[in-house]
C-alpha cells in the first residue's frame, strides 16, 4: 500500500471507504485527512471490541482490515479492548440480556485478541489500551452525569431494545449503560475516527453525541457490512461452520476459499483484499467475457488471504498442495493415521463415526449420497457398503474436499 505522501486525498478517500456502508459523515472525515495533511497531525482511529470470544475468523477482519488501511497511511490505530464493558454484555443483536463475562474470562480472551490482530496489524505502530483504565476510576457522580447526557427517549430509539420492550421481555438498567461507556470511550481517547460492523451503528453514533456532550471534537463513524460465510447465505459464524478461522493452516484456508460460488468471491474481493474496485471490476468484467477463468481468479484471491496471515511462499505452497490433491487426485502429505479395532467386516457408515469424520450416521449416510465419500480414492455411493478387514487392511477415508485419514485395523 503507498504511503499517504504518495496518495492524493481522493485516492485515499477511496481507498479507506472502499467496501463501507456508512461513513457519517464523509465530508467531515475528508476534512479531517485534510487537517492531517497540512499539519502532519496523525488521525486517532479506534476500533473497540469486547473480549467475548477468544477467536478471530474472516468475518472480524473485514473491519480490522479497515484499521490497516488506516494505519498504512501513517495514522495512529487504537485498538481498544473493552474488558470493563464486557463485563456489562453489549446488547446488540440480543432478544435478551447477555450474561456477564468474570474478569478472568476477560482478560484471558484479550490476550488471545492481541496474538491474532498482530497478524494484519504492525504490532510497533498498534496502540492497545483497555477501557477499565478510565471506567474503573469513575465515581458514581461520574457515573450519574454521563446518563444525563442522553434520554431514555433516544436509548428506545434502538432496535433491539424497542423490540424488547414492546415484547415486554426484560431490559436491565446496566444494559442501558452500555452504549454510554462505549461512548464515553470515544471521550477518553479523543478518537477521530470509529470503526464498527454496522450492527454496531447506534453505539457509534452515540459515541458522537456523548463527545459532542463532553464538548470534544465529535469522530466520524464507518461501519464495515457483515461478512457471508462460505454458504453465501448466512453471515460468517463458528456456529453455522462457514467461517475461515485466521488460525486455520495455509491448506484449510486455501481449500475454503476455492469452495465459495463464483459470485461469492467478489464480495471477498472488496472486504478482504486490498485490489482496487477498479482493479475488481476489470477482472469481473474479463470473466464474464470468457477472457479470464474463475478458477484462477479464486486461486488468486486465496492467495491474497493466506498471504495476510501467513506469507507469499505459504500461499504457493498451499496452492500446489491442492493442485497436487484435486487435480491429481493424491491425498495431502501430511494425513493422520488412526487405528480401529475391527475384525471382519465394518459398515462404512459406522467407521466414519467411529472414525468422527461424520456426526452421526445419518449424517454418514447423507454425505455417501452426495457422493462425498471415498475409500482408497474411490468415490462410495452405497450407504451400506462394508470394509472386509481380513482383505482390507488399511483404507484411505476421504469426506468432502478437506477431511483425511488413513485408518489400519487391528
Amino acid at each position: 500500500m503507498r504511503h499517504n505522501c504518495i496518495m492524493t486525498l481522493n485516492e485515499q478517500l477511496a481507498h479507506l471507504t472502499k467496501g463501507t456502508v456508512d461513513v457519517i459523515p464523509v465530508e467531515e472525515l475528508k476534512k479531517k485527512l485534510e487537517h492531517s495533511a497540512a499539519t502532519g497531525r496523525k488521525l486517532r482511529i479506534k476500533l473497540g471490541c469486547d473480549p467475548t470470544a477468544p477467536d478471530i475468523h474472516l468475518g472480524h477482519c473485514v473491519v480490522i482490515r479497515k484499521m490497516k488501511a488506516f494505519q498504512e497511511l501513517g495514522h495512529d490505530v487504537i485498538f481498544l479492548i473493552g474488558d470493563f464493558t464486557a463485563m456489562i454484555g453489549d446488547p446488540t443483536g440480543r432478544n435478551a440480556t447477555r450474561p456477564p463475562l468474570t474478569k478472568e474470562q476477560v482478560l484471558a480472551n484479550a490476550e488471545t485478541y492481541k496474538t491474532q490482530i498482530f497478524k494484519l496489524l504492525d504490532p510497533d505502530k498498534t496502540i492497545i489500551e483497555f477501557n477499565a483504565r478510565w471506567l474503573n476510576a469513575f465515581t458514581p457522580e461520574d457515573f450519574i452525569r454521563l446518563t444525563a447526557k442522553v434520554t431514555l427517549a433516544q436509548m428506545l430509539e434502538r432496535d433491539d431494545f424497542s423490540k424488547r420492550y414492546a415484547g415486554g421481555i426484560p431490559i436491565s438498567v446496566h444494559e442501558l449503560l452500555y452504549p454510554l461507556a462505549q461512548g464515553y470511550d470515544s471521550v477518553a481517547l479523543k478518537a477521530d475516527v470509529e470503526l464498527g460492523g454496522t450492527d454496531q451503528k447506534f453505539n457509534l453514533l452515540m459515541a458522537r453525541e456523548i463527545q459532542r456532550a463532553y464538548g470534544v471534537e465529535t469522530q466520524v463513524i464507518m461501519t464495515t457490512p457483515l461478512l457471508e460465510g462460505l454458504d453465501g447465505v448466512e453471515k460468517m459464524s463458528k456456529s453455522k461452520n462457514n467461517y475461515i478461522g485466521i488460525t486455520e493452516t495455509p491448506d484449510e484456508m486455501f481449500g475454503k476459499v476455492m469452495s465459495i460460488s463464483d459470485t461469492l468471491m467478489w464480495r471477498y474481493y472488496e472486504l478482504l483484499t486490498d485490489v482496487s474496485v477498479a482493479d475488481i471490476t476489470r477482472m469481473k468484467a474479463e470473466v464474464e467475457a470468457g477472457q479470464r477463468h474463475p478458477r484462477d481468479t479464486k486461486v488468486a484471491l486465496a492467495k491474497h488471504i493466506i498471504a495476510d496471515f501467513h506469507s507469499q511462499a505459504a500461499a504457493q505452497e498451499a496452492e500446489a498442495e491442492f493442485n497436487r490433491r484435486f487435480r491429481e487426485h493424491q491425498a495431502p502429505t501430511d494425513v493422520k493415521t488412526r487405528t480401529v479395532a475391527a475384525t471382519g467386516k465394518v459398515k462404512l457408515v459406522d467407521l466414519l463415526v467411529q472414525t468422527e469424520l461424520a456426526a452421526s450416521k445419518a449424517e454418514a449416510r447423507r454425505l455417501i449420497g452426495q457422493g462425498g465419500v471415498r475409500v482408497n480414492n474411490e468415490r462410495v455411493s452405497d450407504a451400506a457398503c462394508e470394509l472386509d478387514t481380513e482383505v482390507t487392511k488399511e483404507a484411505l477415508l476421504q469426506v468432502g474436499r478437506l477431511k483425511f485419514l488413513q485408518v489400519s485395523f487391528g
